[in-house]
């Protein structure tokens, strides 16, 4: 029987994993892509590096699923392993060069605009750039919260960090977005 057809829970496809079965591997990276893709577009600003990191993030997933501990669930320990690299990459990135929001193409699978769309409005690209230019302390729990939909106590499990240290800076990323975008209705 086809892993497709049969609904395993996540925590039995990791120890199928663990024991090297690549069928349940390809059944995780087929539930979670779309999503990590979208998340890291979300964090990076450009959909061909989120799709690298999304890769490198299945890489770690099959390679170290040895390290998984059933302890949190497995989306929270995927989406760990794709914000870590993303910050990484953020803070490599700031290094050599940055490039304007504007410059990049948005074509991610479900949910983005495309910026070659039409009916994308001015108040979309401002929130775009807004999110673009917060710091990544606040990106990631934003994002986190408001787009993909996590709970608090699932964004600190998947940060590693304090539940009241995420609910600060989820308060201030949004309030930083409100100041941007009110600034943006303004100009």
């Amino acid at each position: 029987m086809s892993l497709n057809k049969v609904k395993m829970d996540e925590q039995e496809l990791i120890r199928m994993v663990q024991s090297g079965d690549e069928a349940a591997f390809e059944e995780i990276v087929t539930v979670y892509k779309h999503k990590i893709v979208n998340f890291l577009c979300q964090l990076t600003g450009d959909y061909e590096r989120a799709v690298e990191l999304a890769q490198e993030t299945f890489m770690r997933v099959y390679f170290k699923a040895h390290r998984y501990k059933p302890v949190a669930p497995l989306s929270s320990w995927i989406y760990a392993i794709a914000s870590n690299l993303a910050k990484t990459d953020l803070k490599k990135s700031r290094r050599y060069h940055q490039v304007s929001l504007e410059d990049m193409q948005y074509k991610v699978h479900e949910g983005m605009i495309s910026r070659d769309n039409p009916e994308s409005s001015g108040m979309e690209k401002n929130v775009k750039q807004a999110l673009g230019d917060l710091h990544p302390r606040y990106r990631i729990p934003v994002i986190l919260k408001d787009i993909e939909g996590f709970t608090q106590e699932e964004i600190a499990a998947i940060l590693n960090t304090p539940v009241g240290t995420i609910k600060a800076r989820i308060s201030r990323g949004r309030s930083y977005l409100k100041k941007e975008l009110e600034r943006a209705l303004v100009c």
